[in-house]
């Protein structure tokens, strides 16, 4: 069997004169139908699209009826997308929203760490108090799926179970969005409890691009699509948070749909253009992944140069000593992908 070659350097990172470090990676750019029509690295191999892939799962909680019978608007359906910074504004509607189903925090098992933004960690520990699952940066995810298992009569505990309805109803619209066998698919455990499945990134990225390009899906799923992707674009701080890359892009860019998962893996949904984007570092950078994500929204003239001067060391970020001194950067490899069809 010939050994395929090793996925591409996709970006480097500097210090003085030289790379000091490389990181490889993959991408995948895909319309509606499946066409690939940008490419590089293997994007046949099976990744785990961890919390990229979060707008996919968030299908059912609208499809289910729930998103109607519990008055869901756009900033409960962009946290069902999201992987959120633990800020005030987050913890407090995720709280809510479990109100407005009958629950508390303890019904929330996707686990505690302390908040992802700096700001929000210090000012809790400043409080004295420890952190809850509603401080979890899943923990939007989650109230979705509890608000989808209460509409539908089904218990509450348990819900990340494979054999959960909640969770079959989850890779079902996995399953048929990507096109995927989910039957021949690695699977394990996220980290925030829920099953996770191996997809190849091509798959994935044709999931976002139905997103995008939701023509020729059942009724009912083209409107959750739409609305998905409008919450995500109106919405962008509920995704992520103050000061973070997604919502920073997002927000330079609508109506633009970006989601990171653990690992080194990147997602885009663009509306504008009916593709979907999905990409894998190999080493699980994700400081690697944000500017490879960010050099495909370039060339794909997302990002035109108004807005990639406006966002400038976001694209491009600065390696800085102790002193804060500016010793490098973080920077697009110059190789590149090529167009691909199937």
């Amino acid at each position: 069997m010939t050994a395929l070659p090793p996925d591409p350097v996709l970006v480097e990172v500097t210090r003085g004169d030289m790379v000091e470090s490389r990181h490889r990676g993959a991408c995948a750019v895909v319309d509606a139908r499946g066409k690939v029509l940008f490419a590089t690295g293997d994007i046949a191999q099976p990744v785990y699209g961890r919390s990229a892939l979060k707008p996919l799962q968030a299908l059912p909680l609208i499809e289910s009826g729930a998103a109607e019978h519990f008055a869901l608007g756009p900033r409960e359906i962009a946290l069902a997308c999201g992987s959120h910074r633990g800020e005030p504004m987050h913890v407090d509607a995720v709280a809510a929203w479990l109100a407005r189903l009958g629950l508390g925090a303890d019904a929330l098992e996707c686990g505690a760490h302390p908040p992802l933004g700096a700001a929000a960690a210090q000012a809790l520990a400043r409080a004295g108090e420890a952190p809850s699952a509603l401080h979890n940066n899943c923990s939007g995810k989650h109230a979705g799926f509890l608000a989808t298992a209460r509409h539908r009569g089904e218990p509450v505990r348990g819900y990340v179970a494979a054999e959960h309805p909640v969770q079959r109803r989850v890779l079902a619209a996995l399953a048929e969005m990507t096109g995927a066998d989910l039957a021949a698919a690695p699977c394990g455990i996220d980290g925030c409890g829920i099953p996770v499945v191996g997809l190849p990134l091509r798959a994935i990225a044709r999931g976002m691009a139905r997103l995008a390009d939701p023509v020729g899906l059942a009724p009912a799923r083209a409107a959750a699509a739409l609305r998905i992707v409008a919450a995500m674009s109106t919405e962008p701080l509920m995704v992520a948070g103050t000061g973070s890359f997604t919502s920073m892009i997002m927000a330079a860019a609508p109506p633009l749909c970006l989601k990171p998962g653990a690992e080194g893996v990147f997602c885009a949904a663009l509306p504008g253009e009916g593709l979907g984007v999905a990409l894998k570092i190999a080493d699980g950078a994700g400081r690697a992944a944000e500017v490879a994500i960010g050099a495909i929204l370039v060339r794909l003239g997302v990002l035109d140069q108004a807005r990639q001067q406006q966002l400038g060391v976001l694209l491009r970020p600065s390696v800085t000593n102790v002193a804060g001194r500016v010793v490098g950067e973080i920077r697009p490899a110059s190789q590149g992908g090529e167009a691909a069809t199937p």
